[in-house]
């Protein structure tokens, strides 16, 4: 080994050993704290009252079915709208069955069960996705649209065979298995 190599080793060796000292007998103050965060999230929880909004038999053009049903929000967050999805099982049928909305009490303020809100037939219904809790009537009376959670939508819906005035009699004897789907969706994000 040369002589540099020797004295550099040396140096470092040196130097590691000051630094080993000095370490060991150097000495400061310090204070220390822990904060315990939570997230907790919220539960969106839509209930339907009653599930089978409608179950009719010997249906003839002209007839007309009243119906009362309720959504609710048992969950912990409010819910911006409530998509309404439908589905069936009968296209021929669907094109003479027409769906009334009448009323949601709670957003318009107002009982008149014979105010048409939305009126629309099954077969234009599918594919499209109306909000269910949406304000459609401008007043000072009833609620914001939305669902607020632990509050309730009480709602008024007539469906009606229309009679064209024209032959129907390829409709006899057939069936309609209708499906509502009530999809809910949170509120925006807000600063918290």
């Amino acid at each position: 080994m040369s002589i540099k190599k020797k004295l550099g080793m040396g140096i470092a060796t040196a130097v590691l050993g000051v630094g080993l000292i000095g370490g060991g007998t150097f000495a400061y103050f310090s204070d220390q704290e822990v904060s315990a965060n939570t997230f907790a999230t919220g539960t969106l929880d839509l209930a339907l009252d009653p599930s089978e909004i409608i179950s009719v038999n010997n249906l003839k053009p002209g007839d007309w079915m009243n119906r009362t049903f309720k959504l609710e929000n048992n969950g912990s967050l409010d819910i911006s709208k409530v998509e309404l999805t439908t589905d069936y099982d009968n296209e021929e049928l669907a094109k003479h069955i027409r769906v009334n909305f009448l009323q949601n009490i709670d957003k318009s303020g107002i009982i008149q069960p014979n105010d048409i809100i939305y009126s629309t037939y099954l077969n234009d219904l599918k594919g499209t996705a109306p909000d269910a809790v949406q304000k459609k009537i401008w007043s000072f009376f009833g609620e914001k649209s939305g669902l607020k959670a632990g509050t309730t939508d009480n709602f008024y819906v007539q469906f009606e065979f229309v009679d064209n005035g024209e032959d129907q009699n390829t409709l006899q004897e057939q069936t309609l298995n209708l499906e509502w789907t009530f999809d809910a969706k949170q509120t925006d994000g807000e600063r918290r």
